[in-house]
């Protein structure tokens, strides 16, 4: 094992250099003008495990952003390990706000900077290292599998993995896209909120008012809209709508001071919602209200607003439905509206929720795996966030082992701007893919 940790430190400066090339290219499935970059990306992506040793490399799409599938094939009796990551970015946002260009990786006190230096691109790096570490020959099967619009919902992977089932079909699926307890401490995450979203819009006038003239009468949209999102929450910020489900959060402890740090809450500001952190985090519902559509400041006039629109995130604890979740907001939605205003519930996207039993040999090869490369015992952990194709995976291919990793840490920032990659994270999570490729290996024993 000693020899593996080592080549994996051999083949990281050469994997780094990969990872910047890649954060270079602005692979945003969102922005339409960039769909050539995303392909740039796929066709990147599908020369770095083609120089690797994989043989057999397609870049695929059905109907979708381009996907990239790389095999090799599983000596005789041996598992087949699925590497999943995504090579899609999300936009970057406002570039004043960065403290370097987003596209031009940039290292700073042992974090890399950039759009995708974490999420996800630096998966498709512990890919490769691990690959690589092995020198193109692995014990088991490995076929790597580098979506490209997971920042989008996935749209087309249903599809895909439907076409492709063969090809992608694995005993063992490692999707490297999710979060560690720490720089220090790494994370198995065994649970995900699921999502659903929807634009809320409210009528209450056929034409704009004076609203000298008619304010204080008429109800205008926008204090409808307001109101209606008030009864979202109670007083305490907890969810207001009823018939959502509510888990129970593994037992970790989680300070209000990690939370304060972790979250850049403003001085004076309080924590939202009753409960434990982690029971609020991964195991309660959370409604967010994410855009709203009105007049904007600089086109006010003293008029009374005829309609106005807000768009509503929901996450949907471990165990409930999401399509069930989304209609029970719709209700409130539609039964809470004051004045009579006239409301329109526009449903979005809907992605499961995922629980996983971590227990049995994978997941002890995996606990070795991460003991030995981090030098400390993996947390079990959940995400408030959602990973709706976890669910895809698990239905398409039901006998496999799913084991959620990463190499985020809590000041990655993914989504953010000033998203980063803490080096030395890359390095053990890499590190820790290695092993668990040759603790899958060992004739079905698990490595101590």
């Amino acid at each position: 094992m000693s020899d593996l940790v080592q080549r994996v430190r051999d083949v990281l400066p050469a994997v780094r250099a990969d990872l910047e090339d890649l954060v270079r290219i602005e692979s945003v499935w969102a922005d339409p003008g960039r769909r050539g970059e995303v392909q740039r990306s796929a066709d990147a992506t599908a020369k770095l495990l083609s120089d690797a040793g994989f043989k057999d490399v397609q870049i695929v799409s059905e109907g979708g952003a381009p996907a990239v599938i790389a095999r090799h094939p599983a000596p005789p009796g041996a598992p087949t390990v699925l590497l999943y990551a995504h090579h899609d970015v999300q936009p970057e946002g406002d570039h004043t706000q960065w403290h370097s260009p987003p596209f031009e990786p940039t290292e700073r006190d042992g974090r890399l900077y950039g759009r995708g230096t974490a999420d996800d691109k630096a998966g498709i790096a512990t890919h490769l290292a691990a690959f690589r570490a092995h020198g193109g020959n692995p014990p088991v099967g490995v076929t790597v599998f580098v979506e490209g619009e997971e920042e989008s919902g996935s749209p087309s992977l249903s599809r895909l993995l439907a076409a492709h089932r063969e090809t992608l079909a694995s005993d063992v699926i490692v999707i490297a896209d999710s979060d560690n307890w720490s720089t220090e401490v790494p994370s198995l995450t065994v649970s995900l909120r699921g999502l659903a979203d929807c634009i809320v819009e409210v009528a209450t006038l056929d034409h704009g008012l004076h609203s000298g003239l008619w304010g204080g009468v008429a109800p205008d949209a926008l204090m409808v809209l307001v109101r209606l999102l008030a009864t979202l929450h109670d007083d305490d910020g907890n969810v207001a709508v009823e018939g959502l489900y509510e888990a129970k959060a593994a037992d970790v402890d989680y300070p209000p001071e990690r939370v304060r740090a972790e979250t850049g809450l403003l001085d004076g500001v309080r924590e939202v919602g009753s409960g434990s952190v982690p029971q609020r985090l991964w195991a309660k519902p959370a409604i967010t209200v994410i855009g709203i559509d009105t007049t904007p400041i600089e086109k006010a006039s003293n008029t009374l607003i005829p309609r106005a629109r807000a768009k509503i995130s929901m996450r949907v604890a471990p165990g409930g439905d999401a399509g069930e979740h989304l209609a029970a907001l719709t209700r409130h939605l539609e039964q809470k509206v004051p004045w009579g205003a006239q409301v329109t519930v526009t449903p979005g996207d809907v992605g499961q929720p995922y629980a996983i039993d971590a227990s049995g040999a994978v997941y002890d090869a995996a606990r070795s795996a991460f003991r030995h490369a981090w030098g400390a015992e993996p947390v079990d952990t959940g995400i408030g966030g959602s990973i709706p194709f976890i669910a895809e995976f698990a239905a398409a291919f039901p006998s496999a082992k799913i084991l959620v990793t990463g190499v985020e840490d809590p000041a990655t920032q993914a989504h953010s701007v000033n998203e980063s990659l803490d080096l030395g994270v890359l390095a053990r999570a890499a590190t820790a893919e290695a092993l668990l490729l040759a603790n899958l290996g060992s004739d079905g024993q698990v490595a101590p």
